[in-house]
């Protein structure tokens, strides 16, 4: 069992940046891909970033390839995502998970946080 919290969001104006953290319990952490993913009223959730468990690789979705980076740190239990140059279309409700690489790349979790609010204004 894992379970994971997620923190840093906010409210930020465009271009600015925001780091978020999710951690995790349990020991079982490092051997987990986890996942960024974002979900904006009124629309499904989507892929946003995800990062395999020895943060070797990383794969991004296109429209944040270039400003967003996630990062792990297995001695924290905790990965990152570095938001940087945002943008009001980045509004949402951000959610880490954990699985498996390419179920994550689906918006497949095995475990899922709760998410934090991101608000991008104009």
């Amino acid at each position: 069992q894992v379970q994971l919290v997620e923190s840093g969001g906010g409210l930020v104006q465009a271009g600015g940046s925001l780091r978020l953290s999710c951690a995790a319990s349990g020991r079982t952490f490092s051997s987990y891909a986890m996942g960024w993913f974002r979900q904006a009223p009124g629309k499904e959730r989507e892929f946003v970033a995800v990062i395999d468990w020895s943060g070797g690789a990383t794969l991004y979705a296109d429209s944040v390839k270039g400003r967003f980076t996630i990062s792990r740190d297995n001695a924290k239990n905790t990965v990152y995502l570095q938001m940087n140059s945002l943008k009001p279309e980045d509004t949402a409700v951000y959610l880490c998970a954990a699985g498996t690489l390419s179920r994550l790349r689906i918006v497949r979790g095995d475990y899922w946080g709760q998410g934090t609010q991101v608000t991008v204004s104009s």
